[in-house]
């Protein structure tokens, strides 16, 4: 079979495909997602043809849906088994949207768009044989007809490498450092955005530096967003809450608070490693990794009362539960958990006793996954 243009990773054939048109200008609102879906399609479409015609024939198809590239894969290779990555289903009620009235928009074309956005995965999944999504919440997301074929099995993380250190220290290229002897409080969001309850911890912090003159904290996030709308003005959300509260906070204090940006991954794990304790906010959304491996370095975890959280974080043992929009109850929360060393060890041993029971990839979650491929092929 001739070689197609692409390259090895890891023994592991990569084979590329380039769409060979942007999306159009001036085309209707709620279809700029679905052409942008279309456009890959027609591209892997036009690889997969080719590859076809040397003799290519995949046993399986792993996709991932919502990015449209398996839209046309059962097209080529009727007989080829497709599994789906069912990450979440969108919806107009009952989710993330809407669930924080400071930001819904309860506009006709917002809950339109997003309905849009689900027509490609309705497509695949009457093709598809077989889905898998990482936590029970976000397979529920799903119509009971979809629902039938999903495996929930997370991601996994390497809870060997992720681990306690009660001799780690955090060194900054610029000087700053930490160890677990400082009283630190982390928070950690990709983008530091609503999505992740950014505003509210911000909103925590004026009465939480009051009540803890000792504390440090640490936030790690970019200035983007990663989920839903841009701030309206042009400064990021960052910003935007920076001005809010900051006026709130004396200038002796508010050197205490430290935008870390991105991390390393070493400088991120040694961060989970120092934390005393560890806040967690989201809308009901899709699970993040950094909440799980904030539990497997025995992390004291204060988490919001949301989905899929609450699979993850059981109260009064994994960590505690406080409701997403009180920032009251996150200062008080915080200071409280911080006067009980002994809790944050029980808690934090929990909840690293309940990472590599149950999000383990190398015991648990890799072996489940491989079974699935199998099952699948």
């Amino acid at each position: 079979m001739a070689q197609r243009p692409g390259y090895e990773w890891l023994g592991v054939h990569v084979h590329t495909y380039f769409p060979k048109r942007g999306s159009a200008p001036n085309i209707h609102p709620w279809l700029v997602d679905m052409e942008a879906k279309t456009i890959r399609a027609e591209a892997v479409l036009r690889w997969a043809l080719s590859a076809k015609e040397q003799g290519f024939v995949p046993q399986a198809v792993i996709a991932h849906p919502s990015w449209g590239e398996s839209l046309f894969i059962k097209h080529v290779w009727p007989d080829t088994r497709l599994g789906l990555f069912y990450e979440m289903f969108y919806q107009a009620h009952g989710q993330d949207v809407h669930f924080d009235p400071e930001f819904s928009k309860p506009e006709l074309s917002v809950d339109s768009r997003l309905l849009m956005k689900n027509a490609v995965s309705l497509i695949q999944d009457g093709f598809a044989d077989a889905a898998i999504s990482p936590t029970h919440w976000q397979a529920a997301t799903y119509a009971p007809h979809m629902r039938e074929k999903i495996t929930v099995v997370h991601d996994g993380i390497d809870t060997q490498q992720i681990r306690p250190d009660p001799q780690a220290r955090l060194i900054l290229a610029d000087g700053r450092s930490w160890t677990a002897q400082d009283e630190v409080v982390t928070f950690v969001s990709r983008n530091l955005e609503p999505y992740r309850g950014y505003h509210v911890f911000m909103r925590a912090l004026p009465e939480l530096l009051r009540l803890r003159p000792h504390a440090q904290v640490l936030l790690v996030g970019a200035d983007g967003v990663s989920y839903g709308a841009k701030p309206p003005g042009p400064d990021s959300w960052k910003q935007v809450f920076i001005n809010e509260v900051k006026g709130q906070i004396s200038q002796a204090d508010w050197q205490r608070v430290h935008f870390l940006g991105r991390l390393s991954y070493p400088l991120f794990l040694t961060m989970l490693q120092i934390s005393r304790v560890h806040v967690y906010l989201t809308y009901p959304f899709v699970l993040s990794w950094s909440l799980i491996e904030a539990m497997s370095s025995g992390c004291a975890i204060l988490a919001s009362d949301t989905a899929p959280v609450r699979e993850a974080i059981i109260d009064g043992q994994t960590g505690r539960l406080l409701p997403f929009f009180d920032a009251h109850a996150w200062a008080q929360g915080i200071h409280l958990l911080l006067d009980q060393p002994e809790e944050r060890a029980r808690m934090g041993a929990l909840a690293r006793q309940h990472a590599v029971a149950h999000y383990d990839l190398q015991t648990v979650c890799l072996p489940r996954q491989l079974a699935w491929v199998e099952a699948l092929s």
